[in-house]
Order: C-alpha cells, then structure tokens, then sequence
C-alpha cells in the first residue's frame, strides 16, 4: 500500500523499458553464445529474471536457462540453493539478476555460490542500483541508479501494474 510519503519512481512502462533495455545489454555481451543462465535471486530476482529470459528469446537465437537462487536474504550465509544443477552451469555465461541492489549483500553471496565451479563470463543485473554497497560489487547492468539516504527504502511491485516505489 502506498502511503503519502512514498514516491514513485518507475512507473509501469519506464520498468518495461528499462528491462527490454537491459535485455538488450545482456544480448550484446552474448552475441556469441549460444546458451546463457539467467540466475534470479528468489522472489523479485527471480521474476525479473523470468521478463529478461522472455525478451531475450524474442530479441535473439540464445538459449535462455532460468535459474532460480534460493537465499535468506536477511542470513546469505545459510545455504544457498539453485533451482539447476551446478553442472548445467559450468562454462556458461551466467547473469545473477536482482529487483534492487542496495547494500550489495544478497548480490556478493549470489556470486560466491556461483565461483564453485568454473565459469565463462559472470555479470550482474538489477533494476534499481542504491549506490549503498558494503560490499565491493557492483551491476553491470542497471535500470536506474539512484542516491537515496540510508533511510529510505526502495520496493519493486511487479505485477499487472509494476512500480517502484521509494519509501
């Protein structure tokens, strides 16, 4: 629910755009490949990963493997679980996705699940990149960066109307 303090600052169709645009990046870095794993981190990741995989596959002739990364985003250090086998992944271009990067936790556990087995080419998505990290790492594909204060919060709302709202 939104309340009079909250603002918008991803309608629905500036979230689509900023999503075919990003597909399109991730096409450009692959242009080569042949098979790519888009690696949602669970829930927002995840369905974010699910639009770049359908657009990709409209865009191009690239296999798109979805993979869904299961976290305790407020633990990372539990144990993390992928929805394929790390098989499937070994020697692939892998793209971590995620709704919002903010103090770049989730992301940096996302990657070190990931650098068990050798890969060839790991990049990182969000839509909404909070400039906040603690950690060093960073989107190499973003929608939109932001500068927020530490006090605000950003939520992403897919569904028949996606928003993202600063809280």
């Amino acid at each position: 629910m939104q309340t009079t303090t909250d603002h918008i600052i991803l309608t629905h169709e500036q979230i689509q755009h900023k999503i075919k645009r990003i597909a399109y990046q991730i096409y450009e870095t692959n242009v080569d490949e042949k098979e790519i794993i888009i690696a949602g981190i669970t829930e927002n990741g995840y369905v974010f990963a699910k639009r770049l995989k359908t657009i990709l596959e409209n865009i191009s002739d690239i296999s798109v493997i979805l993979c869904e990364v299961s976290m305790n985003k407020k633990s990372p250090r539990d144990t993390i679980i992928t929805s394929i086998d790390p098989k499937v992944y070994q020697n692939k271009s892998i793209v971590l996705a995620d709704d919002v990067l903010n103090s770049g936790t989730a992301l940096i556990y996302g990657v070190k699940h990931f650098l068990d087995v050798p890969l060839k080419r790991f990049k990182t998505a969000v839509l909404v990149n909070r400039n906040h990290k603690k950690y060093p790492i960073k989107a190499d594909f973003k929608g939109i960066s932001l500068s927020t204060s530490l006090n605000e919060h950003v939520v992403v709302k897919f569904g028949t109307e996606d928003s993202a709202i600063l809280q």
